[in-house]
């Protein structure tokens, strides 16, 4: 009988479970969907027991496989999304059935009032949080302080999204540098909490979780959770990690100048490095790795696969139920109406900021749109403009980075975007460098996951298999007959994207005056 682990990527929209074994390879995976909720302009909130309920059900899918064994599973660990803000009381109890996720930028007024007693340059050169402040999990404790007084004066410890899923596991509270490095309140170069930050948000100093390394074992899981979930017991809870650096550690990002793109609901180029990459322009967000003494560096566009999603879902609807009627894949469907268009969308631009921007792309308050819209352009052009320019968007991180360090010309990407021939290919052209598509994609922060537990359980001595286990499956070189349409692309994309950076406050405006 071989020994097992069960890995689980806690994502934006779904929960991705995966049982490994401990060549790397995985045996069963599964994946359950969640919801998020919208309740107000810029909150996004999601409920705790909907990620155990998904938890709880995948595990219950990949068990009824015949080539998973219940009694060979040792280890569950866990990938979270980031910046969560989970309020727990003196007996670890969830007190809030709704939390808000790493995308809700409601706490703009309390991350002002932050920094009229912290530099913000001083900050961001302390923690690396280069998303918009707001986003930030003290920010967000302090919204819950200032507009939840009733529940603040309850809580006793705020966590993340798989710290929570943790503690129902083995009821012990805890976090790791990864997931705390997105407080708002860690200091990457001291690898703790800073107390001044603390002090300036006005929050009580034990409000955040004990720090543990990220294969840490926490403890066992709990015997009556284990008889639900249909597991032996003695099976050990690994600390586990954020998912950008579980992403990274799977997607073989884990040693100086590896690096990898990441083509999901939110999309990002990645850096590992033995120091963060700090720029007060681009402000790249940084996260402590969950490898020892490493950080990884980013850039990244927020709303790339929930752009697409929405103009398919939006403006080609009838798309989707034709695919279905017939059978097919929606996104196979999408993909080939895209390639009837020829490169450059006959010069329509995308720019893909539908749920607001990163710092870089002008913040929360930033809206997306196409510029260049004519007459003569159908649904394949919208179609291919909205793939070039989430791409295009990217690219504009991606040489930012180039700038900051050495990048090298080949580069893994991973993600649902990572499927798609046709996709893949466009990115190539517009990055203007080879990617790899490895055996290794939506599986990464997963794989990140369970490579923590294998390295936690003394399975494996370090993290170098998973290099053997990125068989190369396909490359997309840079086409040459694109390289001018492209170059123009560029130009015109950086343009489009300065414009609505300047009007992101006008058409704020309009938003509240026309709810």
């Amino acid at each position: 009988m071989t020994d097992t682990v069960a890995a689980f990527d806690l994502g934006t929209g779904g929960v991705k479970a995966a049982i490994f074994r401990p060549d790397g390879v995985c045996i069963a995976e599964e994946v359950v969907s969640y919801e998020t909720f919208y309740p107000a302009a810029s909150r996004h909130e999601q409920r705790p027991q909907d990620w155990w309920d998904a938890i709880c059900e995948s595990l219950s899918l990949l068990l009824r496989n015949p080539a998973v064994d219940a009694a060979a599973i040792r280890a569950i660990s866990l990938s979270g999304h980031s910046l969560g803000c989970i309020p727990l009381d003196g007996e670890g109890r969830l007190l809030q059935a709704q939390v808000p996720i790493w995308s809700d930028g409601r706490a703009t007024a309390e991350a002002a009032d932050f920094f009229t007693r912290i530099d913000p340059q001083a900050w961001y050169n302390t923690t690396g949080n280069g998303f918009p402040a707001p986003l930030y999990t003290v920010f967000k404790a302090m919204w819950l302080r200032d507009n939840a007084p009733e529940i603040f004066a309850r809580t006793r410890t705020i966590i993340g999204t798989k710290d929570y899923i943790n503690l129902r596991l083995t009821g012990c509270i805890a976090t790791d540098p990864s997931y705390a490095s997105g407080t708002g309140v860690y200091d990457l170069a001291a690898g703790r909490y800073a107390p001044e930050l603390v002090e300036a948000a006005g929050l009580a100093s034990g409000l955040f979780p004990r720090i543990v390394a990220s294969t840490d074992v926490l403890g066992e899981i709990l015997p009556e959770v284990a008889d639900r979930l249909g597991l032996p017991p003695g099976v050990r809870v690994i600390a586990g990690g954020v998912d950008n650096s579980c992403m990274a550690l799977g997607g073989r990002t884990f040693q100086e100048g590896d690096a990898y793109a990441s083509m999901g609901s939110s999309s990002w180029i990645t850096v590992a490095s033995g120091r963060p990459l700090l720029d007060e322009r681009v402000r790249p967000f940084v996260f402590a790795h969950v490898v020892p003494e490493m950080f990884i560096s980013a850039t990244s566009i927020f709303s790339s696969g929930t752009s697409l999603n929405w103009v398919a879902d939006t403006l080609l609807s009838d798309l989707r139920q034709t695919a279905r009627a017939g059978g097919g894949d929606f996104h196979d469907a999408l993909f080939r109406l895209a390639a009837e268009a020829p490169a450059g969308a006959r010069g329509l631009i995308f720019v893909p900021t539908l749920g607001g921007g990163t710092s870089f792309e002008g913040g929360p308050a930033v809206r997306g749109g196409f510029v260049g819209l004519d007459l003569q352009h159908g649904r394949a052009d919208v179609l291919r403009a909205t793939l070039e320019g989430i791409a295009l968007g990217l690219r504009v991180a991606l040489d930012e980075l180039r700038r900051m360090t050495a990048i090298d010309d080949e580069m893994i990407v991973v993600g649902g975007g990572a499927r798609s021939p046709f996709w893949r290919q466009v990115f190539a052209d517009v990055f203007d460098c080879t990617l790899l598509k490895t055996a290794i994609d939506q599986q990464a922060a997963a794989l990140g996951a369970a490579a923590l537990a294998f390295v936690g359980l003394g399975i494996w001595p370090d993290f170098q298999p998973i290099r053997q286990l990125h068989a190369i499956e396909d490359r997309s070189d840079p086409a040459t007959d694109t390289k001018p349409v492209y170059g123009a692309a560029l130009t015109a994309y950086r343009a489009a994207a300065d414009q609505q950076r300047e009007l992101a406050g006008v058409l704020a405006a309009l938003r509240e005056v026309s709810r």
